[in-house]
């Protein structure tokens, strides 16, 4: 699909990924509408028809999500299940009414049984309950699989789903109670750090292993997914790269200037044992390869938080997921 003038709405365009999706997109020449929810509560059908009637997109990325680290899914799973499915739900289902001709609908990689053979390949998915403590999230963004999936053959929707890996980066959330693991790493030592603190504590044992994407990636995954994709089939979208937790904590620790212990506290829990995607497919049908070196990113992050937080504010247990 070409994007060069067309009309573009991005729910979550005022949000972490939304903002590099919304420059991405407006760098291919297209006119984006970042949606916000102070601008529209999505949890409303009737919001969401009047946005798109306001608006008259060519394409709806849909992004919005209510999303958080272990300890905020474990504390709100019907609020995570709901909130993320109904928006969803109702998105498409209006989209399909207004006749919208291209609709992005971005999942989770948290929609993967608990136990999977790595690399996760597309076919995956249904293999199984996801990890317990995010699976009200990851079932949510599944059902949205299903009717982008249902709708491109019933209807003839052009409705296409992409799986995107943990990501991270400039202006990720920090907020200890909702974050996730990396921009949770670095407000947990920057604060040790400048507090002189021995010592700092996270969650689990460290065994766990993540794949991680720049945000800055998954926006031109996103692109691509526009410009070329046409299938009802989902595409995973990471970096190839896994890590373990303890490995991540050692290099976030070296990347602020942290040089004291690192505890881990095993009574709270790992998460998923491993999480790495395949990317064949995003490589075949989108062209799409990570770009950003981890080692770069997690440097640009840190030094974006240094520079753009004042008052982190007081350290609580950072959270996995």
């Amino acid at each position: 699909m070409e994007l060069a003038g067309a009309r573009v709405v991005v729910t979550g365009g005022t949000g972490f990924l939304g903002t590099f999706v919304v420059r991405e997109l407006q760098q291919a020449g297209a006119i984006t509408v970042p949606v916000g929810r102070r601008l529209h509560d999505l949890r409303e059908r009737a919001e969401i028809a009047r946005m798109l009637r306001e608006n008259h997109p060519d394409i709806v990325v849909h992004l919005a999500a209510v999303v958080g680290g272990i300890g905020a899914n474990r504390e709100e799973p019907g609020r995570f299940f709901y909130e993320n499915a109904i928006m969803g739900l109702q998105l498409l289902e209006e989209c399909r009414l207004q006749k919208t001709p291209k609709v992005l609908v971005v999942g989770t990689a948290c929609s993967y049984p608990r136990v999977t053979d790595v690399p996760f390949s597309e076919d995956d998915l249904w293999d199984g309950y996801p990890e317990a403590t995010n699976a009200p999230y990851g079932l949510a963004k599944r059902m949205l699989l299903v009717q982008a999936q249902a709708y491109r053959e019933q209807y003839g929707m052009n409705t296409i789903f992409l799986v995107p890996v943990n990501l991270y980066g400039p202006g990720d959330n920090f907020d200890l109670a909702t974050s996730h693991v990396i921009p949770g790493m670095i407000r947990k030592f920057v604060e040790a750090r400048c507090a002189h603190a021995p010592r700092v504590t996270l969650w689990g044992d460290g065994s766990p292993t993540r794949e991680f994407l720049h945000v800055a990636d998954a926006a031109r995954a996103c692109r691509l997914a526009l410009q070329r994709y046409d299938d009802g089939l989902p595409v995973n979208i990471g970096s190839g790269h896994e890590i373990t937790i303890r490995e991540l904590a050692g290099l976030i620790a070296e990347a602020v200037g942290f040089s004291g212990t690192i505890d881990w506290d095993v009574n709270q829990p790992n998460g998923q044992p491993r999480r790495l995607l395949d990317g064949s497919r995003a490589r075949a049908a989108l062209g799409f390869a990570a770009e950003v070196p981890f080692d770069q990113g997690i440097a640009e992050t840190v030094a974006w938080y240094e520079s753009s937080v004042a008052h982190p504010g007081s350290a609580r247990n950072m959270v996995v997921t």
